[in-house]
């Protein structure tokens, strides 16, 4: 990591800021300069909050997030703060309300310091945001800003979503903990819709604890991570991947997690998926593609020539989905999610790579989501888990994945694997 840019942890925060005033007010300024000195080389932030009215929204701030700043990927609707939907045909664009989970993080103590870079709708064009943890690659997408934020200190929380792998695979490059909660945990009002069966609210934080706590704090689950942890889970490791092999990096990342898993005093067995998992890539680019020819339908046809080449021949293609199709691999991926409970008979969660490899070198690829939109499809809870670097210096993460609707046991999981790695890699 550059020394410049270094994430930092939330209940770390919390503990040396609680009663303490001056102190937070000094750290809120510290990341306002931070970001104002810093962005103009990371291109990770559309807007900032100036300093009075975050000043104004921590002192008033009342809830578990102790005032301490948030930034939004730019999908999320702020009425304070312009949003633009990573698209020139909203420039300077004010929602007249804020989402849905906007308002949570107000109510639960949050101070919203500002938005984050997004691909254009949250699907797959490049952007100009640089990867504080290795500068010479992508950050990822599409919610790259949230996650080169956060792993650069500008903020301990970010917000961002997840259609395909757009929380797991950026927050993987960039070196810090992301999660994507169970399908529907928190609320998608008020964020620019891309396929209303996929879209999930993703959280970036230094590490798992930090983002398990800010999950706690939106959805009102007992999701942090208790200290100390509550035994020694027992991992899954699938010993082929229908959708393609990882690299010999991304395997040897694995690897090594697994030896120090076990010698932390974890469980880590084999397990084959099922071979139906190998027809969801194709369902889900089903399903993701008719769904957005809908939700982009108004900006196709009134705006086509304000659309990046790249979405616009995408929404081109989609358009060209029938509905039977759809509605076949709709039943296809329902099916699926029934029966991959299964696979947690005897475990507490699989272990996988979070992304086929390091970051891409260069800005043009925000990544291959391959490792992660069969779970988005599935819906069930993932969270990457950081602390390995590949054979190039770039962080690797190591993905954890739980049964749909068993969040905590996910989570406390993957802090599992956070610790062991600390000690034993």
């Amino acid at each position: 990591m550059n020394a410049l840019y270094q994430p930092i942890s939330a209940l770390t925060l919390l503990r040396q800021l609680e009663g303490n005033e001056q102190a937070r007010r000094h750290y809120l300024r510290e990341c306002l300069a931070r970001m104002h000195a810093l962005d103009p080389q990371l291109n990770a932030l559309t807007a900032v909050t100036d300093e009075a009215s975050l000043l104004a929204a921590s002192d008033a701030a009342h809830g578990p997030l102790g005032g301490l700043p948030v930034l939004l990927k730019d999908i999320i609707d702020t009425r304070d703060l312009p949003t633009a939907y990573g698209s020139a045909i909203y420039q300077g664009h004010r929602p007249a309300a804020d989402a849905a989970v906007a308002t949570l993080l107000r109510r639960q103590g949050a101070a919203l310091a500002g938005k984050t870079v997004t691909c254009e709708f949250a699907y797959m064009a490049a952007v100009p945001t640089r990867n504080p943890s290795a500068p010479a690659r992508t950050a990822g997408g599409s919610s790259s800003g949230s996650a080169a934020a956060v792993a650069a200190g500008f903020a301990p929380f970010a917000l961002g979503t997840q259609t395909g792998g757009s929380t797991i695979r950026p927050a993987a490059f960039c070196g810090i903990a992301g999660y994507k909660p169970s399908f529907g945990m928190l609320p998608t009002a008020g964020i620019k819709c891309f396929s209303w069966s996929f879209d999930t609210v993703g959280l970036f934080a230094a590490g798992v604890r930090d983002a398990a706590y800010l999950a706690q704090a939106l959805s009102g689950q007992r999701l942090a991570v208790p200290s100390p942890l509550p035994g020694a889970p027992v991992f899954g490791v699938p010993d082929s991947y229908p959708w393609g092999a990882p690299s010999a990096n991304a395997a040897r990342a694995l690897a090594s997690a697994i030896r120090a898993i076990e010698r932390a005093g974890g469980t880590v067995r084999p397990l084959r998926l099922a071979p139906w998992m190998a027809a969801l890539s194709d369902a889900h680019a089903t399903i993701q593609g008719y769904e957005s020819s809908r939700t982009l339908g108004y900006e196709y046809d009134r705006h086509r020539d304000q659309l990046t080449s790249k979405l616009r021949d995408f929404l081109a293609r989609a358009g060209a989905i029938d509905t039977g199709t759809y509605l076949a691999a709709c039943a296809q991926a329902e099916a699926a999610r029934g029966q991959c409970n299964d696979w947690f008979g005897g475990i507490d969660a699989l272990l996988t790579p979070s992304a086929p490899d390091e970051a891409p070198e260069g800005l043009a690829t925000t990544g291959d989501p391959a490792f992660n939109r069969n779970w988005t499809l599935l819906g069930t809870p993932c969270v990457s888990v950081p602390g390995l670097h590949g054979d190039h210096g770039a962080p690797l993460g190591i993905q954890v994945i739980g049964r749909r609707g068993d969040d905590a046991r996910t989570l406390a999981s993957a802090a599992f694997v956070e610790n062991a790695l600390l000690r034993h890699a």
